[in-house]
Parts: C-alpha cells; structure tokens; sequence
C-alpha cells in the first residue's frame, strides 16, 4: 500500500468526523440571511449583491487561510499584518509604468508566500510554537508595512479598482474560483498531506507523509491568501493603508469558530469556515441596520464567539457524563 493511498484513508477518515454538526450552521446561515434580506431588499439588484460579497470576500480570505493552519493545529496572529503588507506593496508597485498591475500582483503574491513560508519553516523545523512566531512576525511584518508606506496614500489603477469593487460580482466569481481551487489541490498528494498532517503528524509521517513539508506548505499558502486579500482591500479603497489589516486577525479567528473549527486542530471543515466567515459578515450588517452603535456590535460579537466556543464544549461534555 502507497504512502498515497493510506493519506488518502487518512483524510477521508477526518472528513468524517468534521463534518459532524455542519447541518446546524447551514440553517443559523440561512436564517441570517433572511434576516438582512429583509432588512436591506437591495441585496437582491446587482449592485447591492456585489457590494455584498465585495465586503464578504476579503473576510472570506483570511478566515480560510486562519483556517488551514487551526486544521493543522496552529494559529497565526500575522494574518492582519500580511493584509497591510499586501495592500501597501499593491499601492506603492501597481501604479508605476516599470512595474504595473501585473508585476504588482506578482510581487503582492510572491511576498505573502515567501513570508508564509518562512514562518512555516521556524515553526516546523525549530519546533518553535506557531502562536509565539507568528507574534514576533505580526510586528516585524507590521513595520515593514509602516516602512514601505508610514501613512496612507499610494496610488491603485482606476481600471482595476473598478474591475474588483465595481457594481459586477467579480468578488464572488473570485470567491467561487478560490474554492475550486481549493478542491483541486484537496485531490493531490499536497492537499491530502496537509490534512493528515494536520490531524495525526505521528501517523502521517509513519505513512510516509512528509510532516515538515506539508506544514510550511499550509504557511505558505495561508501568507498568500492574507497578502491578496490585502491587495483586494487595497482595489476597494485605491490606496493602500499601513494598519488596515488590523481587525482581520482576530476576524479570522472568529470567523474560522464560528464554522466549527477547533483551536487545537482535527476538527472543522473549510466549507464550515467558509459559512462561519459569510455569517460573521452577514451579523455586522445586520447590527448596522439594527442600529447597534459600534460598541454593542463588538459585545455581540464576543459574545457570540463565546457562545460557538462553549456550546459545542459543554454539549460534548454533557453527553460524555
């Protein structure tokens, strides 16, 4: 039996046990979305479904590549700072003649994997724990940003500020073309070892699963979400900002539990994340048209994540007794 074979049991086995509970999350989805329909009919145009999934996809980014790395058992507080790095990397390059748009998306995708994966290879090969790593690099990274742009300003084509943040639902053919993407790469060798490396290193490496490996590949490829999310910040605003990546680290964090994802790995799926980001942006406009003031919209919040953590816990303990 090959090494692929058994990481393909492997990952089949953990789809599993994932995918348990998701029926439950698809319905608080629905019912949310129901709820902002109502409030705001608009969502049903074409603008105001594009303006929708526009505020949508970014958040849907980082939540996915928080996500990769919580399946992995990890977690990364850079996520916010890869976002600004990517958004001010895109101001500074995509407007002049020598570079352009081409070369800088190419230089905003190359940083946020060459950064992942450098992450990557500390935490895996040091044995270094990824949440004290990803601390340090959260201000490195942070004052890089500050030094290629010290305030807000540079310069996005208007042609692709538009092409991204206009009134067409580029936003959710992006989305739609990420998540096939992801599928793709679940079908290969790749795919299959980040997850059963994630799940059961022990085992995985037994089966010939190249731990290391998979592991700065998960970085990698999570430090090239975060930057591009970044550049599409970027295209919404045609500038770039030093700090406006902030409030996606914690987002992202919040979004991946509110999916169903656990803090120490083997539990949660991506399509579960995915739902939990589209439900965390979905309860901020329903707060806004509600009329919370800023200050009540992130006590719910808390108090919301809180509750996705501790129910599914205190449940499986009640059960266990």
């Amino acid at each position: 039996m090959t090494a692929g074979s058994i990481s393909s049991r492997l990952y089949w086995g953990i789809q599993r046990q994932r995918n348990r509970g998701i029926g439950g999350l698809y319905i608080v989805v629905a019912a949310f979305l129901l709820l902002y329909a109502w409030l705001f009919p608009g969502i049903f145009g074409l603008g105001g479904f594009s303006k929708f999934t526009q505020n949508w996809f970014p958040l849907a980014l980082v939540t996915m590549a928080q996500t990769l790395l919580m399946l992995n058992g990890g977690i990364t507080l850079a996520i916010g700072p890869l976002v600004s790095l990517g958004a001010v990397i895109a101001a500074t390059m995509m407007g002049g003649d020598a570079i352009g748009a081409v070369g800088g998306i190419a230089i905003v995708a190359a940083a946020g994997l060459l950064i992942g994966a450098l992450i990557g290879i500390i935490v895996a090969y040091l044995r270094l724990p990824a949440i004290i790593v990803t601390l340090a690099g959260s201000f490195i990274i942070g004052g890089i940003a500050l030094l290629i742009l010290p305030r807000p300003g540079g310069f996005i084509p208007d042609w692709f500020s538009d092409l991204l943040a206009g009134d067409r639902p580029v936003a959710f053919c992006l989305l739609v073309a990420t998540l096939i993407g992801w599928k793709l790469l679940l079908a290969t060798p790749v795919g299959l070892g980040i997850y059963a490396a994630g799940e059961n290193p022990v085992g995985a490496f037994r089966s010939g699963v190249p731990v290391e490996v998979m592991k700065v590949t998960a970085f990698a490829i999570s430090g090239l979400l975060a930057t591009l999310a970044g550049l599409f910040v970027a295209a919404q605003t045609g500038s770039g900002d030093p700090v406006i990546g902030n409030p996606f680290t914690l987002n992202s964090i919040a979004g991946a539990v509110l999916g169903g994802v656990g803090f120490l790995g083997g539990k949660g799926t991506m399509r579960g994340a995915i739902c939990g980001s589209l439900l965390l942006s979905v309860m901020i406009n329903v707060m806004f048209f509600l009329g919370f003031p800023p200050v009540a919209q992130y006590v719910a919040q808390g108090l919301i994540i809180v509750g996705a953590v501790a129910i599914p816990e205190l449940s499986q303990r009640w059960r266990t007794k």
